[in-house]
């Protein structure tokens, strides 16, 4: 839509009298053009005893203002190859690299907001995707658990002991059912605090790997059903707790290392 005539507000000093101000010349200009009169470019005193603003001097057209070239100001022209030239030796900005998470990886805006608060955090998940780790699942890490051991210890991702190589394969044993959830709290501690440098070497070491004998795994879940019947019972009645119930005796006498999603498909296999 074309714009109106112009009108200028003086000597304003607080948001409050700007909205006032605003505020009563946006009804007294529609009352003026609804009963068909101009309106007339000029500058306007508010005045916050009334509310109202009143007109201090007319101005007829842009030769008003007195605009004129400076003398010592040449004309300044800019060749569009320098501007892209520039344009391409600067860095990714915070923006458009949000966008990229969100559309590339498949981030929530909040997620890459986080990331993106700095270059050298940015840099640590760009790492970490490109040796190999599911962009969420390392964004969650980096947000979450390295971001609190940061803030607790007031140092930056720079300085973090877990680089982003390590993370990336912290995150793809996470991703291929090597590790359970708690199993990768286990393994990152020990690389954070230097007890390890290898993600598979502590996997080894500390017996973290899941079960992925299914046969072994469906031994483990009949010995549990065979001494749990009542659990059977509630479940079979519709009550959901009872099913948590028994997955938690399946993952407790399976030392933790059965993989909980295979356990429930396997739970509710057998319970029809």
């Amino acid at each position: 839509a074309k714009l109106g005539t112009r009108r200028e507000i003086k000597n304003l000093n607080s948001f409050k009298f700007m909205q006032q101000a605003i505020d009563y010349e946006i009804r007294w200009q529609i009352e003026e053009i609804e009963d068909g009169r101009a309106i007339q470019q000029a500058t306007v005193l508010f005045d916050p005893d009334t509310g109202e603003t009143r007109a201090m001097r007319t101005k007829e057209d842009a030769a008003d203002y007195r605009y004129f070239p400076d003398p010592d100001l040449p004309p300044l022209a800019i060749a569009q190859e320098w501007v892209e030239r520039v344009r391409g030796e600067m860095p990714e900005l915070p923006r458009a690299m949000a966008e990229r998470y969100v559309t590339t990886h498949g981030l929530s805006a909040y997620d890459a907001a986080q990331l993106t608060q700095s270059v050298a955090l940015a840099q640590y998940f760009d790492a970490a995707v490109a040796a190999g780790a599911a962009p969420k699942l390392a964004s969650n890490w980096i947000t979450g658990e390295i971001a609190r051991r940061l803030n607790a210890q007031e140092i930056a991702i720079g300085e973090a002991p877990v680089d982003a190589a390590q993370l990336a394969k912290l995150v793809m044993r996470i991703s291929d059912g090597t590790i359970s959830n708690a199993a990768a709290r286990q393994v990152f501690d020990a690389l954070w605090t230097g007890e390890a440098t290898d993600v598979d070497a502590v996997i080894e070491a500390k017996g973290l790997k899941q079960m992925s004998d299914s046969g072994a795994l469906e031994a483990i879940i009949d010995g549990v059903l065979a001494t749990n019947e009542k659990n059977i019972a509630e479940y079979r009645a519709g009550k959901d707790k009872a099913f948590n119930a028994l997955v938690g005796q399946v993952m407790k006498a399976s030392q933790g290392k059965a993989n909980p999603a295979q356990v429930n498909a396997l739970l509710k296999s057998k319970l029809g």
